[in-house]
This record gives C-alpha cells, structure tokens and sequence, in this order.
C-alpha cells in the first residue's frame, strides 16, 4: 500500500525523526534544515521497497570527521527497515546554483559496500573525497520545489532556488539513459522512469514512478501498455510479475524515438 507523508504511520515518521536527530547530532550548528522529496513526498511511498529521499542543507563545507561520521550513521540506519538515499547541500551551492550541484557528503544502499570497505580500513579521507557534482540534484530540487516536505528548518521556498527547465530536463535525461542501458537489470524502476520522462517532455506534468505508471496504463499501444501496467502493479505491491526480455525491448524500442522527437521539437535541441 501507498502512501505520502500525511498517510504513512507513525513507524516511518518515527524513523525520519530519529534520522534527522543522528544528522543533528553531527552537524550540530552547522545544521540548516531536512528536506524530504521523492516518493514520500509524492504519494507513492511503498514501505517494502521504497527509499526515503532526503535532502540536508548545511551552512558550511563538511569536515572529514563529519563525513565518517555520517557514514557511520547511515549505514546503521539505513535499511532498518528503509532504506535511506541522501545528499548534503551548502547554502552557499544553492544560493550560487550551477547544474549539476555540488554535494558535501551522499549515501544511498548502492554506496553500502564502499563506505562499509573505507572504513574497515580506516581510509576516512576517501570517504571524503566522495563529494562532488551530482546531475540528479537539479531534478531532485525541481520536485521538492513543487512536492517536497520540510522536516525541520527554513520554508523550501525560503531556501531552495527556483531550477531552469533545461536543467531539469539535463537531469531526468541523464537518469533516462541509464534506465534505457539497464531495464533488463531493474525492468520496475527503469520502466516507470521512462514513462515519466516522456509524460513531462510531452504533457510538463512532474511526476512520481507511481503516477507515471498509473497514467502510462492507458493510451499506449496495448503490448506497451501492459508492461507498463505489470511494473506499475509491482511497484505498487499489487501484485508480482516477472518481465520477458523481449517487451522490456519493446518498451525501450517504443519510447526512444519518440523521447528523441520532443526533445528535438520541444527542447530545441
């Protein structure tokens, strides 16, 4: 079952909460605020298999202590029982916004093994060498100007700058390319994204996976359509379906030309 901030229980709440005091803790004066983006805050939190999306704003650059210990923390927190994929962000790359952003410190459960390795070995300048530019936060910051939640801290508007379209759109093509090359390996996720990704270049609606896929179930030729329909219905926790390489190929075969074509009308490019 589905859910956004408002409707989720108390156990997801309360797991945000103890976050946001682990990062305090760290941050201590230099915390600015907690941001919550994504499908939490969209309203296509599935709490099997949905990570919690954060975005942490600081007033300065993060020491190397700092960064060990976030590290430290999110991998304790993280998957018990959600997963957690976050960025760190200075004031100072917001108010000087530049895509793709810079970020301070990021953790998701694809950085696990790594940070798990760097820290067996005491290697805590490598954890903070990780920092760096990241192009999905110009799409991150585009959906939490217009959906996201503020935990604690400054009004999102008060904070966040308002992002380009181009940049927007630079983003969500960097993750469409990469759901293009891997929908066989993650056929649900990349599936779901490329929907999105053709809805707001034709419609400009700014949507969840879920939304994408509720929408993507109609209108489309029938074969399509129901690929679309069983990663929906997966992703949802409806109901479990497995996916034959031959309709993600023709999921991806059927979308490309035609992403290609709005981008070359409508982008200009």
């Amino acid at each position: 079952m589905s859910s956004s901030w408002d409707e989720c229980s108390h156990e997801v709440k309360d797991f945000v909460r103890n976050v946001v005091d682990e990062i305090k803790a760290i941050l201590k004066d230099g915390f600015v605020g907690f941001y919550v983006h994504g499908s939490l805050a969209m309203g296509g939190f599935n709490p099997t298999r949905s990570d919690v999306d954060v975005l942490v704003v600081t007033k300065r650059e993060l020491t190397i202590g700092e960064n060990e210990k976030l590290a430290t923390v999110l991998l304790n927190v993280s998957n018990d029982p959600y997963p957690v994929e976050i960025s760190v962000l200075t004031e100072e790359h917001l108010r000087d916004w530049k895509h793709p952003c810079f970020y301070e410190f990021h953790y998701s459960e694809a950085w696990r093994e790594p940070y798990e390795l760097a820290l067996s070995n005491e290697d805590v300048e490598y954890i903070a060498d990780l920092k760096g530019e990241d192009p999905d936060l110009a799409a991150h910051l585009t959906i939490l100007n217009q959906r996201g939640i503020c935990i604690e801290g400054p009004p999102i508007r008060a904070l966040f700058p308002s992002i380009p379209r181009s940049d927007y759109v630079a983003s969500i093509l960097y993750d469409y390319d990469d759901c293009l090359r891997d929908i066989e390996e993650n056929p649900v996720y990349c599936v779901l994204n490329i929907v999105r990704v053709y809805w707001y270049l034709h419609d400009g609606e700014i949507s969840s996976k879920q939304e994408a896929g509720k929408w993507g179930r109609k209108g489309f030729p029938r074969e399509i359509s129901r690929t679309i329909e069983k990663a929906y219905e997966n992703y949802s926790g409806l109901k479990e379906h497995s996916f034959e390489e031959s309709e993600l190929l023709a999921v991806k075969e059927y979308f490309r030309p035609r992403v290609t074509d709005l981008i070359k009308h409508k982008e200009g490019k």
